[in-house]
């Protein structure tokens, strides 16, 4: 199956059995598009968050839904509006008459695979409830830390911010998310299957558990050990930076993008069944990774440029390192 990535094609390559299954039982429900449930799950592995950004009616939340059952993670969904406050997210401490006391209660946010539906639905001050669970992996209540168990993944929606009711993310929140997904629509016979298919019964009912979580956690933990050669350090860098300099470009990638990039490389790498990362893995996941973390400039908006394309433009300036080997060293 060849994908088209920036700079060059790069060919999909078969995953290790566990994950494979898991890549079928998405794709049993979200029809032909398993290059976005690859890279949804390279995000998890990566111990990454997500952004799903498309119209709605797409399948943004049954991608989310039946990824985390067929990893066999607890799910909650956090529908975001006007209205909803910090503490239903994060959860609050409530005084408690029979002991006079203070007790936390828990929120959503306290789950393995939450759902932040049409999160820009939500006013600032809400998204922003996110930012410390989303990087810290903890939720801070009356000067008290409560640690999130884990895994831990957050995959939001997000309608277009051209439609109405939609606060855009500010861009310290977009930094936060691993990849920036779209799903697009169905081709005709894509859609016409999906008719067929699920005019008796819910698609999701066909999603069973093929992970534990105990399993998750492990694969998590091989994507952290896979083999990142200096080499290949330094072409990540140079993409990243590459960024910054760009004339189209106001605001660049931040180093954080530069580790991020890295820890979604190592996770396509585990994907492929490999133990070290190699410029295919790199330009896989380029684009989801550095395009919503790229700030072009007012003029090249209203020349209808986008970021995905810039980071085509530096995927072609920076040269691909040539490696050899089973270690990936050149």
């Amino acid at each position: 199956m060849e994908r088209e990535r920036p700079g060059r094609a790069v060919r999909a390559e078969a995953a290790p059995e566990p994950l494979a299954r898991v890549i079928e039982q998405v794709g049993n429900v979200i029809l032909g598009k398993e290059p976005v449930v690859r890279l949804a799950l390279v995000a998890v592995l990566a111990e990454g968050h997500v952004l799903l950004e498309d119209v709605p009616g797409v399948g943004k939340t049954l991608l989310v839904r039946a990824l985390a059952q067929s990893l066999g993670c607890q799910f909650r969904r956090i529908q975001f509006t006007p209205d909803l406050l910090p503490a239903d997210v994060t959860g609050a401490a409530i005084y408690n008459q029979k002991t006079q006391e203070f007790a936390f209660h828990p929120g959503p946010i306290f789950s393995e695979v939450i759902l932040a539906d049409e999160i820009n639905r939500a006013s600032p001050r809400t998204q922003a409830a996110l930012l410390e669970a989303m990087e810290e992996q903890s939720v801070t209540v009356d000067g008290v830390t409560h640690p999130l168990p884990q895994p831990f993944l957050v995959m939001a929606t997000q309608n277009p911010v051209e439609y109405e009711g939609t606060y855009p993310l500010p861009e310290a929140q977009l930094d936060r998310f691993l990849m920036r997904l779209q799903l697009g629509y169905p081709e005709r016979r894509q859609e016409m299957d999906m008719l067929s298919r699920y005019r008796l019964r819910a698609p999701d009912r066909e999603v069973v558990p093929v992970l534990s979580v105990p399993e998750l956690l492990q694969w998590q933990e091989r994507v952290r050990d896979v083999f990142v050669d200096e080499v290949m350090e330094g072409y990540i860098v140079d993409l990243v930076r590459a960024t910054r300099s760009h004339r189209e470009v106001e605001l660049g990638a931040s180093p954080r993008a530069s580790l991020a990039l890295m820890r979604a490389a190592q996770a396509h790498a585990v994907l492929c069944g490999r133990e070290y990362i190699v410029p295919d893995d790199v330009l896989a996941v380029v684009e989801p990774v550095l395009a919503h973390r790229v700030v072009l400039r007012p003029e090249a908006r209203y020349e209808g440029r986008t970021p995905a394309a810039v980071i085509a433009d530096v995927c072609g300036q920076i040269e691909v390192p040539r490696l050899r080997g089973r270690s990936g060293v050149p």
